[in-house]
């Protein structure tokens, strides 16, 4: 979902057109940064307590390029939109994803588009990429209608407060398997919940250290039991598919992996489609979950923004369930969608990138096997880029907003690895937002804090969100 008109601030575009080609630095000279002691591993444990503080910190001392010198590696934290441009799009070639990072992701996602490289990773993207197209993922709306009705209507407004992250949690594992698979939730899908948040604070965990323990030692016992519950929901699912005659197969995710089986057993074995599978579920529902956790609480602290949403759901639905061909319709609640995902990406900060040869950005030439980190979520609450960047102002986004510095609003990263499933996500949460303002008002809790974000692999708040619904007459 792109910002149609962006904005730019004058006076940062003046500095920009004075510097476009900045003085080249002395080689093998590296960007300021904080001092890094003998090693380096204190800055690797001040950002494992608080990542994205650390960070602001960091670049609010050093600026918009800060050298981290972590023993044996040189880390690079990137915060200027033109320079995570040139690296992601530009310089795309000649990078790969942090080798431990993927290693963690790896011991659950397995080898799919998620964690592949290089020429395995551009055949498997090219394969899947045709189920996520903006038009590939219509065919899904009228199943995320359908489970959003249902979750929607055992949703309590009886003066109470509201789990509602739960809730959407909850809904976001219905629709996923509606999607994928063809099946409603149930008992297992409820544990699969509480095994995915398992997973994911174990993973964020282990991303701080050089390796992991083995998965048998016995404090890792809820983890291990969190693996074995998500992979054998997914074999239960491609197992039962399989035992059914081929023209039984409904026309769902599981359905497309398994075609791409059949024509190439090859290059796509049950053990892909499983690791294909896996990466859609954890993503697909995780992803959604957590934006919509935020935008119900961005309509709770600011009620003319839900006003104005509601009121296009009202005009452009009637009370009926949207459509596929009613979403661009929806352009207001899209805007608070999109706001919401500048306030609190799911992804704050991206898988970090290596160079795989010397790097020229900047002025600065970074010799081979030099880390890069983008923190997507300092970027987007900048005030060089978004006046107000604590502020929820949706009109940022409208088609008469002022011109935006490109790189800035990066909620789904940017170049050839952006994420694959972005339009079925942004569907998605639509849909649901749309039927959620037509049954509900919401609202804070008196006197309630702005819940606290916490990042493990998502950004989800520190605890769990509850919120007054006040359900509408129909």
């Amino acid at each position: 979902m792109k910002p149609s008109t962006p904005f730019e601030c004058p006076h940062h575009a003046a500095l920009r057109a004075a510097s476009s080609e900045p003085a080249p630095q002395p080689a093998g000279s590296w960007p300021p940064g904080p001092a890094p002691g003998l090693t380096g591993w204190g800055l690797l444990r001040a950002m494992s307590r608080d990542l994205l503080g650390t960070l602001e910190g960091w670049r609010r001392a050093h600026g918009d390029v800060v050298h981290l010198r972590i023993r044996p590696e040189h880390q690079v934290v990137l915060t200027d939109p033109a320079l995570v441009r040139e690296l992601l799009v530009a310089q795309h070639e000649g990078l790969v994803r942090w080798e431990r990072g993927v290693q963690v992701m790896a011991q659950l996602h397995g080898h799919s588009v998620l964690t592949a490289e290089g020429q395995p990773w551009r055949a498997r993207r090219q394969a899947l990429q045709p189920s996520f197209t903006p038009k590939a993922v219509q065919s899904f709306v009228p199943d995320i209608a359908a489970a959003s009705g249902k979750a929607l209507a055992g949703w309590r407004a009886d003066g109470a407060a509201w789990p509602i992250e739960q809730a959407f949690t909850s809904l976001g594992m219905d629709i996923i398997l509606r999607t994928m698979f063809s099946s409603e939730i149930d008992a297992d899908a409820r544990l699969a919940e509480r095994a995915v948040h398992e997973v994911s604070v174990a993973g964020n965990a282990e991303m701080y250290w050089p390796a992991s323990w083995p998965d048998w030692m016995p404090w890792k016992a809820s983890k291990r039991r969190a693996m074995k519950m998500l992979r054998g929901l997914i074999e239960r699912h491609v197992t039962t598919r399989l035992a059914l005659a081929r023209d039984l197969w409904p026309g769902d995710l599981l359905t497309r992996l398994l075609i791409l089986h059949l024509d190439d057993p090859d290059a796509w074995s049950l053990q892909a489609v499983r690791d294909e599978c896996m990466t859609a579920f954890l993503a697909g529902h995780e992803t959604a979950a957590a934006t919509l956790t935020w935008w119900s609480w961005c309509m709770a602290a600011n009620p003319a923004a839900q006003a104005a949403a509601r009121a296009e759901v009202d005009a452009v639905l009637r009370g009926r369930d949207p459509a596929a061909e009613d979403l661009p319709a929806l352009a207001c609640l899209k805007r608070t969608l999109q706001e919401t995902l500048r306030l609190y990406p799911a992804a704050p900060v991206l898988l970090s990138r290596r160079s795989t040869g010397a790097i020229a950005l900047g002025g600065w030439r970074f010799p081979a096997r030099t880390m890069f980190t983008v923190p997507v979520g300092l970027m987007q609450r900048d005030a060089r880029w978004f006046p107000e960047p604590d502020a929820f102002r949706p009109e940022r986004f409208a088609d008469d907003a002022g011109k935006q510095i490109r790189g800035a609003y990066l909620p789904f990263g940017a170049g050839p690895r952006v994420c694959i499933g972005q339009h079925l996500a942004l569907a998605e949460m639509t849909v649901v937002a749309a039927m959620f303002l037509q049954r509900f008002e919401v609202a804070a809790p008196e006197g309630m804090a702005p819940p606290e974000p916490e990042f493990h692999i998502t950004l989800r708040p520190r605890e769990s969100l509850k919120l007054l619904l006040a359900r509408r007459a129909p």
